[in-house]
């Protein structure tokens, strides 16, 4: 147990967290020959294609250092907002952090939000200047930041390159001798805390665990204690590049364990396994519950696939724990599931993952937020979808959530940043100068602003060096309207969004505009319209196509034409009557990309 050391890489988007773990799979020879490729550690296809982490990845070690051997339990983890909530579950499973800090590019928003994290958990952090092999790398000013941050000794950053695996003897060496052992005891009553798990076709679901106290056996009868539900442990082991089946997994370890659990809601996220003979006096603080920022509608094309979806979902969840959903059908779209998301990437992740793993093609709804309506009799509902929204007559307040947003930036992009944050309703709270032309910059935006477009007009005002991290901080009263989207006067619920007074003109008008472009030409008119209530506040017309029926005359009498013309205009009246109009899937992605 001396010889265990748990610990997990932690930085901001892009700062080197995957390319230094391969250096450091391939420094401890874990990962040889053919089997290295950039990103080892990144196993979905996705997560190769975007260049992003999106789940954390465990991985176990073996280094001799100093004549003796060391088992190092090593977890990568995603640097983006969006998947802070895997970053925290990898802290609670780990004594000891890499603290990732780019040379170029320094401290960024993200750093700082998940050093605090790690602080919180008493982790030991070894802070790393990557990147030093680049030209325009800077290790002298990105130390003094550190410092700045940490308040730690210059001599206890080490300086690396997971370009060309410089300085990974000496991170090894800080990890072995500054990193705690596990505390825990082997022959205490078994603890196991479940961190992550996954669904296996062939073997039902794989619960990844890590042992506080206590040790495990193949063929153990184990109780989940959230659940209370009792298995056989079928199959132990721990987690290398592929699974390694063991016969004893002990204190200090992290694993996995196969039961032939088969249903999603068995395993949860931060539960407790203990022996059913020998059990422990009480479970292992878990996780903190997810909270979901962003909600959509997530409808299948075709309604019979409902229940497939509602099984994907389920396996979904399985794998991706910050995913919520819960039923919820639209007059326009049918049966379907109102899903929680932590930001629109996650959203974007999700809904490619469904098309990719379980073949389901979805339909997306414009995202919200949840806000709180108060009635008249000072009741209060929690709304996710602005159709489960009460009468106007009875509503007596709406409270918006708002965010505490930090951006650091160059001090040349000051003026372009604060115009988007006051244009999205934000108050500057305070403005610091961390270093040289680097700012920090704090504000209060309503969370329901930022959800569409605001990060990538962020990245384009700043030329990519703004950095952006947020909070939830509370909620305030806000003059807030329903906005409705009628087609021929029928309203198009799966469009309806819930938007500040002052800025629903201008949305509905840029909504009648993009959906005049989207929606196909029918053979009668129609009118696309933006409504607050009863009253239309903007108004837009798909004109007919119109068929020539006159083509088959030749010649002959005029009133032969005029004949069919009249004809053709009383079929497109009643047409008009009894026409229903397709919103194409385009449409609804369309309104994320307003500008």
């Amino acid at each position: 147990m001396n010889k265990i050391r748990n610990f997990c890489i932690i930085a901001h988007i892009d700062h080197g967290k995957s390319t230094l773990a391969d250096r450091l799979l391939e420094y401890t020879k874990t990962v040889e020959g053919k089997e290295m490729k950039s990103q080892v550690l990144d196993s979905m296809d996705l997560e190769q294609e975007r260049g992003i982490t999106i789940k954390s990845h465990a991985i176990q070690m073996g280094y001799e250092f100093e004549g003796e051997d060391y088992t190092l339990n090593l977890i990568d983890t995603p640097g983006h907002v969006d998947f802070s909530y895997e970053v925290s579950r990898s802290i609670a499973a780990c004594e000891g952090a890499l603290l990732i800090v780019d040379a170029a590019q320094g401290i960024q928003a993200q750093t700082i939000s998940n050093v605090y994290m790690a602080l919180e958990n008493d982790l030991e952090i070894i802070p790393i200047v990557n990147k030093i092999d680049l030209d325009s790398a800077m290790p002298e000013e990105v130390e003094d930041q550190i410092i700045d941050l940490l308040g730690c000794d210059r001599s206890e950053i080490l300086r690396a390159s997971g370009k060309t695996g410089q300085g990974m003897e000496e991170i090894l060496a800080a990890i072995i001798n500054r990193v705690p052992t596990p505390a825990g005891d082997p022959d205490a009553p078994l603890q196991a805390l479940i961190f992550d798990s996954v669904f296996n076709p062939y073997r039902g679901i794989i619960a990844y665990f890590k042992i506080e106290n206590g040790s495990i056996k193949k063929g153990d009868l184990v109780k989940f204690v959230a659940t209370g539900k009792e298995y056989n442990a079928d199959e132990i082991g721990i987690l290398q590049l592929t699974m390694q089946p063991r016969d004893k997994v002990t204190t200090g370890d992290v694993g996995y364990i196969i039961s032939g659990i088969k249903t999603s809601k068995e395993v949860k996220v931060g539960d407790t396994i203990t022996h059913v003979k020998n059990p422990c006096k009480e479970a292992i603080d878990g996780f903190e519950e997810v909270k979901p920022m962003v909600f959509a509608g997530v409808y299948p094309i075709d309604t019979e696939d409902f229940e497939d979806l509602r099984a994907s979902l389920e396996k979904l969840q399985l794998n991706d724990a910050s995913l919520t959903f819960q039923p919820e059908s639209s007059v326009a779209l049918g049966f379907g599931f109102r899903c929680g998301f932590l930001g629109l990437l996650h959203m974007e992740i999700v809904q490619e993952r469904l098309e990719r793993e379980f073949n389901m093609d979805v339909i997306t709804t414009v995202p919200n937020v949840s806000y709180k309506v108060y009635d008249k009799k000072g009741n209060m509902t929690e709304v996710h979808n602005p159709a489960g929204l009460p009468d106007v007559m009875l509503i007596d307040k709406i409270e918006e959530p708002y965010i505490r947003s930090t951006v650091i930036t160059s001090t040349n992009f000051i003026g372009g940043i604060m115009t988007l944050c006051l244009g999205k309703r934000g108050e500057l709270i305070k403005q610091e100068y961390i270093s040289g032309d680097r700012v920090e910059i704090t504000y209060d935006i309503p969370l329901g602003e930022i959800v569409i477009d605001f990060y990538d007009r962020l990245k384009s005002i700043s030329k990519g060096y703004a950095s952006f991290d947020y909070v939830m901080h509370d909620y305030r009263e806000s003059k807030l309207v329903k906005l409705d989207i009628l087609l021929n006067g029928e309203p198009v619920d799966a469009l309806s969004t819930l938007t500040h007074f002052e800025n629903a003109e201008s949305f509905g008008r840029r909504m009648c505009e993009k959906l005049k472009e989207l929606i196909p030409r029918q053979q009668f008119d129609i009118a696309i319209q933006a409504a607050i209530g009863a009253k239309i506040i903007a108004r837009e017309t798909v004109k007919a196509l119109r068929k020539d029926v006159t083509a088959k005359c030749y010649g002959g009498d005029i009133s032969r034409k005029r004949k069919l013309l009249e004809k053709q205009k009383k079929g497109k009246k009643r047409m008009k009557q009894v026409g229903n109009v397709e919103v194409p899937q385009t449409a609804f992605l369309a309104v994320l990309k307003l500008d």
